[in-house]
């Protein structure tokens, strides 16, 4: 794809549903008793692998009209699939599922794409082999496939080496089958949609600080799930607001999430003319429209706990440091090397290619901000994060940027380009 520069982004947009709400819904409603119906559901890639796989395991899962309704087969009430289970390039779908049949009367196999084969399991094969799980890497190197054969399981009490929803979530779904009492501790609160959806379809669970503790649950009970704007997809627009002059664009029904909204902290720190409005805290997420102006960003210091408050937004965020005065220090982000590519390399590869001032660093990137932008041949590895992030980036360089793997979006935003079109005034 071609991308040429813009005078400024103008307008209103209102991006997909939150990606890991939307995986987790399905999850939990498969296994309620009872139907599950699913409004704002993001229809991307990563989470139709997720339907896949539940509907190869028995699940009747119905998606008509913007609604995905889940007939749920309850606890116990999922079936062995007749072949591998395929999630794609979803990181979410393999890690929590693997929770779930860890404890189920059969065996399973999962696997995905090139990148998911690459992606480290151990975390999770580690605990969940704690609780007493048989669960094993097919090839022995603590990556996908994996093969998963249900066995009973005991609770733990786990202290986890990394802030990762995926490894706490894996652990907490395997909890409602444990006996006893399960209980996870981060080094930092990592994203808690888990937890937050395991307690509204009627789990035993409750949290303090960083631990989270579920206990045994005979049942789950389906409900009415509204999914909110995600956070992730909403930073591309508000970067080319905040980067691209003269501009203004309003960020429909956001999700806001504490443990989600690192962004809002550190765009608050670089000086960012960022508001929310039509706050919404009446549910289990709150929710707000964001309304970003042009603003003239300060460099800042980005690290520790805030870090897993926005872990697939540092990309972005990396990218406007390029356009703040100063310099810009991204540290304690070791965990976007092991995300759909490593990002520390690749964001700092294609930024100098365009002409930025970034140096890697082994936890994150040192940038000096000021230097423009020019177009370049970018290739986003088939990340779908790097690909929107470069082709804000292109909207702000000068001369025309030739994006590679443009179309890897539809993983979890299908009409992004569609939307930016529709903003960018050229």
């Amino acid at each position: 794809m071609k991308l040429s520069p813009a005078k400024s982004i103008r307008g209103s947009v209102a991006v997909p549903g939150d990606k890991s709400i939307s995986h987790r819904s399905v999850m939990l409603g498969s296994i309620a008793r009872g139907t599950t119906e699913i409004h704002g559901f993001l229809e991307g890639a990563d989470c139709l692998s997720t339907i896949s796989c539940f509907r190869h395991m028995g699940v009747d899962i119905e998606n008509k009209n913007g609604v995905v309704t889940v007939h749920g087969k309850g606890l116990h009430g999922l079936s062995a699939p007749s072949a591998p289970l395929d999630c794609g390039n979803s990181g979410t779908t393999t890690r929590l599922i693997s929770g779930i049949l860890a404890a189920q009367g059969f065996s399973a196999v999962l696997t995905g794409d090139a990148s998911i084969q690459k992606r480290p399991m151990g975390r999770i094969i580690t605990p969940l082999s704690m609780m007493g799980a048989d669960i094993k890497s097919i090839h022995g190197n603590g990556c996908a496939p994996l093969q998963i054969t249900g066995k009973p399981l005991s609770g733990i009490c786990y202290d986890s080496p990394v802030a990762s929803a995926q490894v706490k979530s894996a652990i907490l779904l395997a909890g409602l089958y444990a006996e006893g009492e399960t209980r996870v501790t981060e080094p930092q609160i990592s994203r808690n949609h888990t937890e937050l959806m395991l307690k509204f379809f009627g789990a035993d669970i409750r949290t303090e600080g960083s631990t989270a503790t579920v206990r045994q649950t005979p049942e789950l009970y389906g409900n009415r799930i509204t999914v909110p704007g995600d956070i992730s997809s909403a930073v591309y627009f508000a970067a080319a607001g905040m980067i691209l002059p003269n501009s203004e664009v309003l960020i429909k029904n956001v999700g806001i999430n504490p443990t989600r909204a690192g962004l809002l902290t550190v765009c608050k720190a670089m000086g960012a003319d960022l508001t929310l409005i039509n706050e919404d805290h009446s549910g289990s997420e709150p929710t707000a429209d964001l309304l970003v102006r042009s603003s003239s960003l300060q460099g800042t210091v980005i690290q520790g706990s805030v870090i897993p408050a926005m872990i697939d937004e540092l990309p972005t965020v990396a990218l406007m440091a390029c356009f703040a005065q100063g310099r810009t220090v991204i540290k304690d982000a070791a965990e976007l090397k092991v995300k759909e590519s490593n990002r520390i390399a690749l964001v700092a590869e294609n930024l100098k290619a365009m002409g930025a001032d970034v140096t890697e660093t082994d936890d994150g990137m040192i940038i000096d901000g000021g230097r423009p932008l020019h177009g370049a041949s970018i290739s986003a590895h088939k990340d779908h994060r790097l690909a929107m992030t470069f082709a804000i980036a292109a909207l702000a360089a000068e001369g025309s940027t030739e994006l590679q793997d443009a179309d890897c979006v539809s993983i979890s935003y299908p009409d992004f380009y569609t939307d930016l079109k529709r903003l960018v005034r050229s």
